[in-house]
């Protein structure tokens, strides 16, 4: 199987993003990494740069708007690789809405599994697709950062982007209504 991807700037750092060029493969985008997150796929000879590509360039241009603010879904074609269950799981993130936030077990409740939500959460740690997919829009009950594969820093700065204020970075910080004052302390 090849992968064809490019790399593009973001905001927030480079971007690979990769679709599979392999018969009987469905076609579109099957991964959008930040080039130091963990689970980046290592470049081989089976990778090859297609800075020409329809899907990548298509979805290069979406995620440009996306951080522009001038889009708030992304109408690319998806491919990403997964079981039946993640694939239930990536499918109920991407129904949240911009702005919107849940946490595992609102997303366990939705997709009929509401004992799971350690398994929603192992299967969203696994979506191939950062940002396109959208897991950074997951909290914990209390609204805390929780983990994200790209980084807190990152997670953070995504919530901002969609109106949520977080006073720090770390796992256990908690939104900040939007009522909330600043102290100035």
């Amino acid at each position: 199987m090849t992968w064809l991807y490019l790399d593009t700037d973001t905001p927030l750092g480079v971007m690979r993003l990769a679709a599979r060029a392999c018969e009987g493969q469905p076609k579109g985008l099957s991964g959008a990494w930040f080039l130091d997150q963990p689970d980046l796929p290592e470049l081989s000879q089976a990778w090859r740069s297609q800075p020409e590509h329809p899907v990548l360039n298509q979805a290069r241009v979406e995620l440009a708007d996306w951080f522009a603010g001038d889009r708030q879904h992304f109408d690319v074609e998806f491919a990403p690789q997964g079981t039946v269950f993640q694939q239930r799981v990536w499918q109920q993130l991407r129904l949240l809405d911009f702005g919107a936030v849940c946490s595992y077990s609102d997303i366990a409740m939705a997709i009929g599994k509401p004992k799971a939500a350690r398994a929603v959460a192992q299967a969203i740690g696994r979506n191939p697709l950062c940002i396109f997919i959208p897991c950074h829009r997951v909290v914990g009950r209390d609204t805390a950062l929780t983990g994200f594969s790209a980084g807190l820093p990152r997670k953070h700065a995504l919530l901002r982007h969609e109106g949520h204020r977080y006073l720090g970075h770390h796992a256990r910080v908690r939104r900040v209504e939007n009522t909330q004052l600043d102290l100035p302390w």
